[in-house]
C-alpha cells in the first residue's frame, strides 16, 4: 500500500487526564490535520488507571477491567471524531492507539505495558488498529522511548538550524534536530506530573493554569537542590521514566517541614523547568519549540526562555497546534507501520536498529 490516506491518532499520556484524538491525512512528504477533539476519562476510570500505575494487589484483574474499558472509551472517541468530521469507518486506514502506560520498565529484558483492548476498539469501530508500538524497539535493546522524535523531525526539520522540540505532558521529553537530522532525544524527567498532583491536592484544581500558582510564589532553593539531585537527571542519554519514579512518594520523601504549598508549587515548576533547560545545555539549540499540555503553561515557557535565552516558541508557530502533536504522532506511527516505514530511531532510543513498530489488529 503507498500513497495518501486516513489515520486516527489516539493518545492518554502519563497526565491520565483524557484522550486526545485526531484525523490526518498522511503521506510521504505529508501531514495534514482534519480533525481533533478531546475527551474526558470518566472519574471512575481515572482513579482505576492511577492506582494501577504502582504495585497493588489483585493487579490482573484490575488491570484486566481497565483494559477492556479503556477499549470502549478509545472507540467511543474514535466514531465521535468520525461523526464530528463526516468520515466513514470505512475510509479510515487505520487507528494508532497508544494506550495508557501503566508501567515502564526500560533495561535488560525491559518491557512496557500499555493498557486500551485493541480487539475492543478494532471490532467497535470497524477500523483496524495499530497498537504496541514501545516493545519491539524493547526487544532490539531500546529504551522504547520516546517515539514522537521521528514525528517532529518530519514535521519541524525543515529549519536550516538547531532545533529542539519538547513535550511537556506528565513527562517531558526532548527531541534534538540538527538541520533537520534526527541527532537525539530522551526523556528529561517530571514534566506535569508532580505540578498538577501538587495542585490538586492543596487547591482541588486539575492543573495550574497559566502557572499562576507556582508563579505567584517564591522558590525553596533547598527543596529545588534535594530534587536536582536524583540520579535519573545525571544519567546519559538513551534514557526515559515515568510515574514508576517521579511520584507522589518521591516527592513526599524530599519535602521539607516548614514550605507552604504555593512555595513548593513555585519549586516544582522551576524542577522541570531547570531539567529540560539543564538536558539542553550541551545540544545548545538556537530555538525551542514546545508542545503538549506544558505549552499552555506561560510561567513554565517565561522560565525557559530565561533559562535557555533562546526563542521559546509554540509547536502552532511551525504547523500543528501542541495539544495535538502527540496524538499526531501516533496516528503517523500507524500510518508508519501500514506503510512498512521504521517508527524508532535508534540515535533517541539506543534500539540496535531501526525497526517498523506496532501490531496490527484487524476488525
Amino acid at each position: 500500500m503507498s500513497g495518501d490516506g486516513l489515520y486516527i491518532g489516539l493518545m492518554t499520556g502519563t497526565s491520565v487526564d483524557g484522550i486526545d484524538a485526531v484525523l490526518a491525512c498522511i503521506g510521504k512528504r505529508d501531514f495534514q490535520l482534519l480533525a481533533h477533539q478531546g475527551f474526558p476519562l470518566p472519574d471512575t476510570l481515572r482513579d482505576d488507571i492511577l492506582k494501577l500505575c504502582r504495585s497493588g494487589p489483585d493487579e490482573i484483574d484490575q488491570a484486566g477491567h481497565v483494559h477492556r474499558q479503556l477499549g470502549e472509551a478509545y472507540a467511543r472517541a474514535t466514531l465521535a471524531l468520525l461523526a464530528q468530521s463526516g468520515h466513514r469507518p470505512e475510509q479510515i486506514h487505520a487507528v494508532g492507539c497508544h494506550g495508557q502506560t501503566v508501567r515502564h520498565r526500560p533495561g535488560e529484558l525491559g518491557f512496557s505495558i500499555q493498557l486500551g483492548c485493541p480487539d475492543t476498539l478494532a471490532v467497535r469501530t470497524g477500523i483496524p488498529v495499530v497498537s504496541n508500538f514501545r516493545n519491539k524497539d524493547m526487544v532490539l535493546g531500546g529504551q522504547g522511548a520516546p517515539l514522537v522524535p521521528r514525528f517532529h523531525q518530519r514535521l519541524f526539520g525543515a529549519a536550516a538550524q538547531r532545533v529542539a522540540v519538547v513535550n511537556i505532558g506528565g513527562m517531558a521529553n526532548v527531541t534534538l534536530l540538527d538541520e533537520g537530522k534526527l541527532i537525539g532525544g530522551f526523556d528529561t524527567g517530571p514534566g506535569n506530573v508532580l505540578m498538577d498532583l501538587w495542585i490538586q491536592r492543596h487547591q482541588g484544581e486539575p492543573y495550574d493554569r497559566n502557572g499562576a500558582w507556582a508563579a505567584g510564589g517564591t522558590l525553596l532553593p533547598d527543596l529545588l537542590s534535594s530534587l536536582l539531585a536524583d540520579p535519573y537527571f545525571r544519567l546519559p542519554p538513551p534514557k526515559s521514566t515515568g510515574r514508576e519514579h517521579f511520584n507522589a512518594d518521591w516527592l513526599q520523601q524530599r519535602l521539607p517541614a516548614d514550605g507552604n504549598a504555593r512555595q513548593v508549587q513555585s519549586t516544582l515548576a522551576e524542577l522541570t523547568a531547570r531539567t529540560i533547560a539543564n538536558a539542553l545545555n550541551d545540544f545548545a539549540p538556537q530555538r525551542l519549540l514546545v508542545c503538549g499540555g506544558g505549552a499552555n503553561n506561560r510561567h513554565l515557557l517565561a522560565r525557559l526562555h530565561a533559562l535557555l535565552d533562546i526563542p521559546v516558541c509554540s509547536t502552532e508557530d511551525f504547523g500543528l497546534h501542541p495539544d495535538w502533536v502527540e496524538a499526531g504522532a501516533f496516528a503517523w506511527l500507524a500510518w508508519a507501520r501500514i506503510e512498512g516505514e521504521t517508527g524508532n530511531a535508534p540515535a533517541v532510543t539506543g534500539a540496535s536498529r531501526a525497526a517498523v513498530l506496532g501490531q496490527l489488529t484487524l476488525p
